[in-house]
């Protein structure tokens, strides 16, 4: 099974990729680790798209179950179409910026303004990389199943939503099993399907 957890930068799709592929021991991979080069200081050049998704491709045929964070948006059909699940995490501009600052002064002890106004302009569509409209476009084209979580939910209560969903699906029964033993009762949090 493959499980993709996507969103704007600041949603919380690396934490709850890692959390969820953790709880049901699924092998877990994240966007940025293939989008970019090694390089100190990080994110500072783009690897080749051809690269970058033979890369991904290669680590997840090495595994039955992964989840895969970030945004998967042009990086090839055999990626894009080859989930079996998509959950979908929206924040304000304001939340995500928030987070986005807090998380760079605790890795870097500085922010890069560029960064954060590239990231705020996802609602309204930044000239490259992840926007709204190009995350509505594309999930509309996907066959697979796709969850909606669109409030500030804690790590606990997204995976609870995540998990109840899934819980729904015609799985292989080793994921099955997995999904079933993890599932804890959902409390009346709202879960939003396409």
């Amino acid at each position: 099974m493959r499980i993709h957890i996507t969103g704007g930068s600041g949603s919380g799709t690396t934490t709850l990729g890692r959390k969820l592929a953790e709880q049901l021991g699924f092998a877990h991979f994240d966007g940025d680790d293939y989008y970019w080069q090694p390089t100190s200081p990080p994110y500072r050049a783009k690897r080749d798209p051809g690269d970058r998704l033979s890369a991904i491709l290669t680590d997840l045929r090495g595994v039955q179950n992964a989840v895969v964070s970030g945004s998967a948006v042009g990086w090839g059909e055999e990626l894009e179409d080859g989930f079996d699940f998509i959950v979908f995490l929206y924040l304000p501009a304001p939340t995500r910026v928030q987070r986005l600052r807090t998380r760079e002064i605790e890795r870097f002890g500085a922010v890069d303004p560029a960064f954060l106004e590239w990231a705020a302009q996802y609602d309204e569509g930044p000239l490259e990389g992840r926007s709204l409209a190009k995350h509505n476009a594309w999930l509309a084209a996907r066959c697979c199943p796709v969850i909606r979580l669109e409030e500030d939910l804690s790590v606990d209560d997204r995976i609870r939503l995540v998990l109840e969903a899934m819980s729904n699906l015609s799985v292989n029964s080793d994921a099955q099993k997995r999904l079933t033993a993890a599932r804890p009762t959902l409390s009346g949090r709202r879960l939003l399907q396409r």
